[in-house]
């Protein structure tokens, strides 16, 4: 989620449904490996109250609840909501208000609701939610003796550990922490910083099997305040070792000074789902392990994070874009080359 210079662009569409665009990797004719198609579809607009949201997260009953940002345009007394939607009656209401203006939501093994506070007016920390209390406790309020910058996304492992990114939008000169970095939360509630090289970290997730970490950078660069630097979108891809520290980095998409990756989920099979916030090509991006693009689901308006269900119902995927929720059916078909017998077929 960006904070400084938020864009909206919305486009007349149906109160429930709009049908949209997908694109699949295109392939040569000389090419004959097996590669996949990209099958959506229909798009539900599922709801449209907020006023910027973000963070979904399907909880294991199979609600999901989504972060709904104040940023004083409209709700000025307001500190962030947090909406439960309810897939069975289609009925949306509220969690939490005021939600310390919290962003990226995430359920961790036994259940409970792990929630990146962000700065401003919000929390500025890791929140653990139990469920079946209400209680909240606070897993990571600062680090070092500082309080974070603003936590922005989260993600949990298979161990339970926890991982979150800490940009900071707006003045940089307003930071806590000496870096825009990347935590990870132990089972022992141990905070250790992880990654300190992507400029303003954003979306964070994890590969199927827990070895590569994936982190956005929304890098809109710094021209007032030195040292100055240029506007740079990417998406990095971070192995992890078992104890969950870093062994290596590598850029796998790189969208240079065009608006790039917010939220970003996975797939059973490793395909990456990034919120693509490009006022010119708003949607979703779908790309394999190796950075290739295999999909693009086109958006009525920019997307700000993703998330598939949980089974029985894990091919469908959730998008938080503009003001409201959206979802839409994900299939991968692999597709086999047709091999010519040499015949003429006329």
């Amino acid at each position: 989620m960006k904070v400084r210079g938020v864009h909206r662009r919305s486009l007349a569409m149906p109160a429930v449904m709009c049908l949209f665009c997908v694109s699949a990797l295109a392939q040569s004719p000389e090419e004959t490996r097996e590669h996949t198609v990209l099958a959506v579809g229909q798009l539900e607009h599922l709801f449209d109250g907020g006023e910027f949201t973000e963070g979904p997260a399907v909880a294991p009953d199979g609600f999901v609840y989504f972060s709904d940002l104040t940023f004083g345009e409209s709700q000025p007394s307001y500190a962030g909501h947090i909406w439960r939607y309810d897939p069975r009656t289609g009925a949306c209401g509220t969690f939490r208000s005021p939600s310390n203006m919290s962003n990226g939501i995430e359920f961790d093994l036994a259940g409970r609701m792990i929630v990146a506070e962000g700065g401003g007016s919000g929390g500025g920390r890791i929140t653990r939610t139990d469920m079946s209390t209400g209680k909240t406790g606070i897993l990571a309020g600062s680090f070092g003796g500082l309080q974070f910058n603003s936590p922005n996304d989260v993600v949990v492992d298979a161990q339970g550990r926890i991982y979150f990114t800490d940009p900071r939008y707006g003045d940089s000169r307003t930071i806590r922490q000496p870096v825009m970095g990347v935590y990870r939360i132990d089972t022992t509630a141990v905070v250790a910083r992880l990654i300190e090289d992507v400029p303003m970290p954003n979306g964070v997730a994890l590969s199927p099997d827990g070895g590569t970490l994936y982190v956005g950078g929304f890098d809109e660069g710094e021209t007032e305040n030195p040292p100055l630097r240029p506007k740079h979108m990417a998406v990095y891809a971070y192995a992890l070792t078992r104890s969950g520290t870093i062994a290596s980095r590598k850029v796998l998409l790189d969208f240079g000074s065009r608006d790039g990756p917010d939220g970003m989920t996975v797939d059973p099979e490793g395909n990456l789902y990034v919120a693509v916030r490009d006022e010119t090509r708003p949607g979703v991006g779908v790309y394999d392990p190796q950075g290739s693009e295999i999909g693009f689901i086109a958006l009525p308006e920019i997307p700000s994070n993703v998330v598939f269900d949980r089974p029985p119902y894990a091919g469908r995927l959730y998008i938080t874009a503009g003001r409201g929720l959206y979802r839409l059916r994900i299939a991968l078909q692999k597709v086999s080359p047709q091999k010519s017998d040499g015949k003429n077929d006329e």
